[in-house]
């Protein structure tokens, strides 16, 4: 063999191999380079599924029923028959004030009535007799007229003599007070031997002698904005959730929609009646109500956080992100739906999507289901 050509064949192999490994080492280090530079994300699919637009706000809860206990007449009270927090019917007696005198006025004014009565009998018998000789034209006209302003005179005192007496019977019947309607009794105001003067006036839900509540159904007042309040109608549902029992719901209707602002706030005015058999919820104390706006049963939805200044989202494309310009429609506390720009089965980029641009190398270190 030829010494110089062997050489020359040895030399090429060399670096034919040393090219070989070059390249090799090349390809090497682009593949780590891609990978170490891709950057770590979390994927969802973009999916149909429900979607509502709700509105939030937290009220006040009171009963939804209330009423101060008050006698019609001034006086001592006398009795009170039941304590603060007991639960009374319709009907059932609560207080009573000291009747003593109006007992004794009422015995004044059934005589008075009785001695009124009498008159009245006396003279309709005159005038009886005066008809019969009038038509045999035994008496004189100046008689007639004598007799006949007598009888209409008993008339009316009989009739005023009634009158005091219905009064009597009236001031001692509203002396006893009664549960107008089933609840509890918030409070009590007043003590045994205090004189109430319900003719003075400055009456409160705290005044009288009691404070009836009924909370078996509660109202929620609550303030909305001039945008709001176009989307709140009567009727419409809500729901009311509260601190204090974490977890439960209670179902409720809009009851009443104030159109006019508060000249003060510019807000408007919403009660909203919830059920409250159990009594669990307490006036006085706050709550959260929900109101459903808008509803879609089958919308293509993917979490907020993959929206990026509410007009693109990153998908999945090979190991790349791919940005894609969205239009949105409803949204909830965790949805967005999405009207146009992407595909249902789509991989959604949801987290690691800040600072991405069109075409990054991804990693995907997790699909999210929700």
């Amino acid at each position: 063999m030829n010494r110089p050509h062997a050489i020359r064949t040895s030399i090429a192999l060399i670096l034919s191999g040393l090219l070989v490994g070059c390249g090799q080492q090349k390809k090497k280090a682009t593949a780590e380079t891609e990978t170490t530079g891709a950057a770590p994300v979390k994927v969802m699919k973009v999916a149909r599924q429900k979607i509502s637009e709700k509105l939030s706000f937290t009220g006040t809860l009171e009963a939804w029923r209330k009423q101060s206990i008050t006698p019609d007449i001034g006086g001592k009270v006398a009795r009170i028959h039941v304590r603060e927090g007991d639960r009374v019917g319709a009907g059932q007696l609560l207080a009573e004030m000291d009747t003593e005198t109006l007992r004794l006025q009422l015995q004044q004014a059934e005589a008075g009535a009785a001695v009124a009565e009498a008159a009245y009998n006396d003279a309709k018998k005159d005038k009886e007799r005066l008809e019969r000789l009038l038509k045999e034209k035994a008496v004189s006209e100046q008689q007639t007229e004598k007799v006949q302003l007598a009888f209409e005179a008993a008339q009316a005192q009989r009739e005023q003599a009634q009158s005091g007496l219905n009064m009597a019977r009236h001031a001692l019947d509203v002396s006893i007070m009664k549960a107008p309607f089933a609840g509890i009794i918030a409070s009590k105001n007043a003590e045994v031997g205090d004189v109430i003067n319900p003719m003075m006036g400055g009456f409160s839900s705290t005044s009288g002698v009691l404070t009836l509540m009924d909370f078996s159904q509660v109202k929620v007042l609550i303030e909305a904005t001039p945008n709001d309040i176009a989307r709140i109608q009567r009727g419409q549902k809500a729901v009311l959730r509260t601190p204090s029992l974490p977890g439960r719901d209670f179902e409720g209707t809009v009851d009443v929609v104030n159109l006019a602002a508060d000249p003060m706030t510019k807000k408007f005015r919403v009660e909203i009646l919830a059920g409250n058999p159990d009594l669990a919820l307490r006036p006085g104390t706050f709550g959260d109500i929900v109101l459903e706006v808008h509803s879609h049963d089958s919308a293509l939805a993917v979490p907020q956080k993959a929206v990026l200044d509410d007009r693109y989202v990153f998908v999945v494309s090979g190991n790349r992100a791919v940005r894609r310009e969205v239009s949105l429609g409803l949204q909830d506390s965790y949805l967005v739906e999405v009207l146009s720009g992407l595909q249902e089965g789509e991989l959604a980029i949801v987290e690691g999507n800040f600072g991405l641009q069109d075409g990054s190398v991804i990693q995907i270190l997790e699909e999210v289901k929700k």
